[in-house]
């Protein structure tokens, strides 16, 4: 029972926290995966670029600032129409998922996860990214009915208080 209980404010604190699972990186990451890049650009192998290029989205989209993330977005987007490995391919969109998560279009890193997913039904971090999306979904869906009802008891309240001064 203790066990039970315990679980269940632990799910409540989750909930209400906010926090996921998914790493963040801070810019000093991003700065030196950015130098990464630069060094790789000067005459290494397209092996090379394509591994220093993916780190790079990696702490993009991992970023806490948003204009990072945006630039990891626009990476990877660029990128999934070069031809590569479809595990390469998966991993950029799976990326992507995040770069969206991360930004707040819940609805487009659902989708890229689930594409994600009809490839590798088994990936653990995809199935953990889809399960952050639909709780962030899941959570923002009840505090906006909360604001909601209370807007509408607000103005209820609002009409109320302004008929019973006419009378």
């Amino acid at each position: 029972m203790e066990a039970k209980m315990a679980k269940f404010f632990e799910s409540v604190g989750n909930f209400f926290s906010g926090g996921d699972q998914i790493p963040w990186c801070d810019s000093d990451i991003v700065a030196g995966c950015e130098r990464e890049v630069a060094e790789a650009e000067k005459g290494s192998t397209d092996e090379l670029k394509s591994e220093c290029i993916m780190r790079l989205s990696w702490a993009l989209v991992h970023s806490k600032r948003p204009e990072d993330v945006q630039r990891g977005i626009a990476m990877l987007e660029a990128s999934l129409s070069g031809s590569g490995s479809p595990l390469q391919t998966r991993e950029r969109i799976y990326l992507l998922a995040v770069g969206y998560y991360r930004s707040g279009d819940y609805t487009r890193s659902r989708q890229l996860v689930e594409r994600c997913l009809e490839v590798a039904p088994d990936w653990r971090q995809a199935l953990s990214l889809k399960k952050t999306i639909e709780e962030k979904i899941t959570k923002d869906g009840v505090i906006g009915m909360g604001i909601a009802a209370t807007a509408v008891g607000l103005l209820a309240g609002g009409i109320a208080a302004a008929l019973s001064r006419k009378k």
